[in-house]
């Protein structure tokens, strides 16, 4: 899929993690809604412990919970050291142009990242 023009939101989350289960409501919420304006959500999946490894776990997990938006699987961390990350859950949201322009670790501000959502895709390409 090519990104340009879209405004994306990466979040690195592993299943196991309480605060994580606690933000996917929202952010399973944001994807419905913001989807059909080019909102582009991607759920990195990088586990904390041996059981979130297994990948057939994490295929159980996202079809018990219901989640749509890609989740590649991180399991070398790869993609978490690229964007220098240290929380469960963190996300990024990505302008049109492909520069990241807010962060939100962990749960809360929930209105604040989804009026930045809005801002952005709001904005020019």
């Amino acid at each position: 899929t090519d990104l340009k023009g879209k405004v994306v939101m990466v979040e690195f989350w592993t299943f196991g993690c309480y605060n994580c289960r606690n933000v996917e409501p929202y952010v399973k919420q944001w994807y419905a809604e913001y989807a059909d304006q080019g909102f582009v959500m991607i759920g990195v999946h990088s586990p904390e412990s041996s059981h979130e490894r297994e990948v057939a776990n994490v295929q159980r997990y996202i079809e018990e919970h219901d989640i749509h938006f890609p989740v590649p699987i991180d399991n070398d961390f790869s993609t978490w050291n690229k964007y220098g990350n240290r929380y469960w859950p963190a996300m990024y949201l990505i302008d049109k142009r492909g520069i990241i322009r807010y962060i939100r670790i962990g749960e809360g501000g929930y209105q604040e990242t989804e009026q930045f959502i809005m801002t952005l895709l709001a904005e020019a390409a």
